[in-house]
């Protein structure tokens, strides 16, 4: 069932494909988890912190400590996430039984609740969640904790939702900015020399399987994509790096945090493209990202590859005046 639930929960992002890239992928953005001294026990809330008392620093244990509220009669708990929780390590133990989702307070999204506490971002914000098909998605990542630690490198739906809904409405235009900076020396843009005994091979493979991806980029966009052998690429024209960037300005925070990723990941952003649009499958686009590495280690092995790739490089270097 949790399966079926994730995946579902891209569904807002337009193609269920990004559901198996984005699992292997970590993110930046955690969470944090106080008790509110004003919320009931049908509302009380958890965030996710790292902050961490001085004599708590090297212990990996959930903390519980008493209300700072002066009210004698309310209780609340607030939960110290150790510096660990950034690391990926194991955070303490589960604290919570039951998880389940609700409709915002709002009537507007849902969320995550692990007992009766609402999960917040690392603002301090309720988790608000635009499907309840990502808000099960993710209580799903949180139901399957095991008893002896919290895996945070296990939920990356929960880190993605975070960064979709922080990160990125307060950075969209440097996110912007970053992933075209990086458009010119995209992955599939770098071609290996076809005159060289070393690299034919792999000059082959990428005219079988980058070019379908290339031509697909050119109907896409109206404009022919240019490759160069070269590891620093060269410079698109202006037609398809405008075309690309008019395409990223009209996403919606999910879809731009998960293109982020994806480019991140793959190295690629015309990759994230292709599978954000319905052309690639993450089978497709893990093999384009290997290529060259899975060529090489087909034909000399896994650890004499290392040496076949640098006799590559040497080759190119020597051959190519760009280097």
């Amino acid at each position: 069932m949790a399966a079926s639930l994730l995946n579902k929960a891209l569904k807002p992002i337009k193609h269920p494909n990004f559901l198996s890239a984005l699992r292997s992928l970590n993110f930046s953005s955690i969470a944090t988890a106080h008790g509110n001294p004003s919320d009931g026990p049908s509302s009380s809330s958890f965030t996710f912190d790292n902050a961490n008392n001085n004599k708590e620093k090297d212990d990996n244990s959930i903390y519980i400590k008493p209300p700072t509220s002066n009210a004698s009669t309310e209780k609340t708990t607030s939960v110290t996430m150790p510096m660990s929780f950034m690391t990926g390590s194991i955070v303490g133990k589960r604290f919570y039984e039951k998880v389940t989702t609700r409709e915002s307070d709002d009537g507007v999204g849902w969320t995550v609740m692990l007992d009766y506490r609402t999960l917040k971002t690392p603002s301090k914000r309720p988790l608000k969640l635009p499907t309840l098909a990502l808000a099960k998605a993710i209580a799903a990542e949180w139901e399957y904790q095991q008893t002896d630690g919290i895996r945070p490198f296990t939920m990356p739906l929960m880190k993605l939702a975070c960064t979709a809904l922080e990160r990125v409405p307060l950075t969209r235009t440097k996110i912007i900015e970053h992933l075209m900076k990086k458009f010119d020396q995209d992955l599939v843009f770098c071609r290996a020399p076809e005159d060289n005994a070393l690299t034919a091979g792999v000059h082959a493979r990428q005219v079988e399987k980058v070019d379908p991806l290339l031509s697909w980029l050119n109907s896409e966009f109206g404009f022919q994509p240019i490759v160069y052998s070269s590891f620093f690429g060269g410079k698109q024209g202006e037609g398809l790096s405008k075309a690309v960037e008019n395409l990223l300005k009209k996403t919606d925070d999910c879809e731009l945090a998960a293109i982020d990723a994806l480019a991140a990941a793959a190295h690629s952003l015309v990759i994230a493209l292709g599978i954000f649009r319905g052309k690639l499958q993450i089978e497709e686009a893990i093999e384009l990202i290997r290529l060259e590495e899975d060529l090489q280690v087909d034909k000399w092995g896994l650890v004499k590859s290392i040496r076949a790739g640098l006799m590559s490089y040497a080759s190119m270097c020597m051959k190519n005046p760009c280097f």
